[in-house]
């Protein structure tokens, strides 16, 4: 009778449900066009840790188009990834991550009208992937990647670069105006700074000049944002830094853009010692090392993250670690460990830096089976994250894991049948109304049903 009686009360106030305030819904889920009132700062303390769709939608190459079949697929799985799937990337959320990543070669079956018009197919593929990551709850950083790498043409042919260069964000920023700040436009890659210009081995000739070439692309990626319109006034922008290097970045020549919404971090990389986070044997500008982890590599990792602080944490300017990782091969697994986890907590530690991990295919992140490769790593990573981030309020966690999802609905019902203590009280109280019954239940239910 009890059974019956709940049945028939969820029934009744289904229409309630139904027409519920909106607010309740985009308490947990990511509302597609929210702005919150929070500063860059405030965003990338909340983007806790990140990795990357990497060797994905940045693929590119003449053969792609020469022997593939013509079709998105055809440059989405070049470089060894699988077909994305929403699967796929809700495994991300799952295994703990908060910010996904998107390299993107957006050259890729553009149209030779003269205009740089990015093709629809292409352009619709990656803003499916980009929904699928904000709908689990991820931060989204989409970028101007290596693409071909037409942007070292800069020193000598500038205006059809910047060209180019308008032409692609402006239709990104067309494209994403309505969009809201759970998604982040990054304006390029690693390509911001010209060894033909200056040769930072070779003295400073050339340096004034490249760093002014690095400081207008930046100011252009945010004029154009900025005067895109919608909440695109308003978007959290990651400005890369020079080359990403982070020396070159703390130099006194690279220039923040200026922005009239003061919504801006700077994008670095992390990639040292090369011998070790990039080398899986010895080349002729280096030599491969198996391991990692010497007084000397500690002290070098905590010098770079204090100089990334005390250049723009502390001068109120977030930074994002775009890419840090490594490679397996040749490497002992434990030093990977070690690597990895040290870099995010010395990231973290430092409070304003958020790390997001270099992943392709089966490196880190297995993307047919939608976990971890390395169980050991994902909680070492957890752990680190546990200690730094702050852990989001999730309305309707009730079991407190962290997550919304059917074993919090299934536990408030058990609540609800035999009064059993719920884990997270207040998670559970969706009407707050300071009691959890059937109207919750049929709430959380709704919210499950618009989540799929």
């Amino acid at each position: 009778m009890k059974i019956k009686k709940i049945i028939s009360d969820i029934l009744s106030v289904t229409l309630l449900a139904n027409v519920m305030p909106t607010v309740i819904f985009n308490s947990y889920a990511v509302s597609e066009n929210t702005m919150r009132d929070m500063s860059t700062m405030e965003i990338v303390k909340d983007m806790g840790i990140g990795i990357n769709l990497g060797n994905t939608f940045e693929s590119c190459g003449d053969w792609i188009a020469q022997w593939g079949d013509g079709t998105v697929t055809s440059y989405e799985t070049a470089w060894g990834s699988p077909v994305v799937t929403e699967e796929m990337i809700q495994g991300y959320a799952k295994a703990g991550y908060d910010t996904l990543r998107i390299p993107v070669a957006w050259s890729n079956m553009m149209a030779d009208d003269g205009q740089y018009t990015i093709n629809n197919d292409y352009f619709s593929r990656v803003n499916q992937v980009v929904d699928w990551a904000l709908d689990s709850g991820l931060y989204v950083i989409i970028n101007l990647h290596w693409d071909g790498g037409w942007l070292e043409n800069i020193p000598t042919d500038y205006d059809k670069c910047m060209e180019k260069y308008t032409a692609i964000w402006t239709q990104l920023s067309d494209k994403f105006r309505d969009y809201g700040d759970y998604l982040i436009f990054e304006s390029q890659n690693e390509e911001l700074g010209w060894s033909s210009v200056w040769n930072p081995w070779g003295g400073t000739d050339g340096k004034e000049q490249s760093f002014s070439y690095v400081n207008a692309v930046n100011q252009k990626f945010v004029d154009i944002v900025r005067s895109s319109g919608g909440n695109n006034e308003k978007r959290h922008l990651l400005i890369s830094g020079y080359n990403t290097s982070i020396d070159h970045t703390c130099d006194s020549l690279f220039k923040m853009p200026s922005d009239p919404a003061n919504r801006c971090a700077v994008s670095v990389h992390y990639y040292t010692p090369a011998g070790f986070a990039i080398l899986t044997e010895d080349a002729d500008w280096g030599t491969a090392s198996s391991t990692w982890g010497t007084e000397a590599e500690y002290a070098e990792l905590n010098s770079q993250m204090d100089k990334l602080k005390t250049t723009f944490v502390d001068n109120g300017i977030p930074v994002i670690i775009g890419e840090y990782g490594c490679p397996k091969e040749n490497k002992e697994e434990e030093s990977v460990r070690r690597f990895l986890t040290s870099v995010c907590e010395s990231a973290l530690s430092r409070g304003g830096i958020c790390p997001v991990m270099w992943d392709v295919t089966d490196l880190h992140y297995d993307r047919t089976s939608y976990e971890m490769t390395d169980k050991q790593l994902q909680s070492e990573m957890l752990a680190v994250k546990d200690k730094y981030v702050e852990k989001k309020d999730v309305p309707g966690d009730v079991n407190a894991d962290g997550q919304f999802n059917i074993a919090d609905a299934v536990m408030m019902q058990k609540y609800i049948l035999s009064s059993e203590g719920l884990t997270d009280w207040k998670a559970g109280d969706l009407c707050q109304d300071n009691v959890i019954n059937v109207f919750d239940l049929c709430i959380m239910k709704h919210m499950l049903t618009q989540i799929k």
